[in-house]
């Protein structure tokens, strides 16, 4: 086994052209899920870095169309959970209450909406105006009974894992 460690990639930001590229993969499609990877997608766009986001699994909610604009979030398990004065903790027991989960979703979308972020189709459209690139999981949509027709139009392709592969090529990988 050698002692020796690769050198570490550092990106040179001296120039305006970049070939530096991103693939987020984005596999939960819970609300407090959704918008990481989007916010990140965003900015790396804005930085002129390429950007392609590969939805699986539950992620594959943010860009199914009767799905998207219904994202939830859930206070089940989420023990960081606060409510939005002060620093008052939400317990646990109160989480499973009746109601608690549309709450929750309403608190947190007008906290979002109260910084200006855009609703997840509206994240979307202006990341893929900016030249991000959308995918979606094969595996996931057979799973999930879903084709082509029932995802935003902007999806560049249902694609496999070994497709993906190609894809991330040279990229950094962030998993959400």
């Amino acid at each position: 086994m050698s002692d020796t460690k690769p050198a570490p990639i550092v990106p040179n930001f001296d120039d305006d052209e970049t070939d530096r590229k991103l693939v987020f993969i984005c596999s939960k499609g819970n609300l407090d899920m959704a918008y990481p990877g989007l916010v990140l997608a965003n900015a790396a766009l804005g930085e002129g870095i390429q950007v392609d986001i590969f939805f699986t699994f539950w992620g594959f909610d943010m860009i199914t169309k009767k799905r998207m604009n219904k994202l939830k979030f859930s206070p089940v398990g989420n023990t960081a959970m606060h409510l939005p004065w002060g620093d008052v903790r939400v317990p646990q027991w109160a989480a499973v209450i009746p109601g608690m989960q549309p709450l929750a979703t309403k608190m947190m979308k007008k906290s979002i909406d109260d910084l200006g972020i855009p609703p997840i189709d509206e994240f979307l459209d202006q990341i893929t105006a900016s030249g991000g690139k959308l995918w979606a999981c094969k595996m996931s949509a057979d799973m999930q009974g879903l084709t082509e027709a029932d995802l935003r139009d902007d999806v560049e392709g249902i694609i496999n894992a070994s497709d993906f592969m190609g894809l991330s090529e040279g990229a950094q990988t962030l998993f959400i």
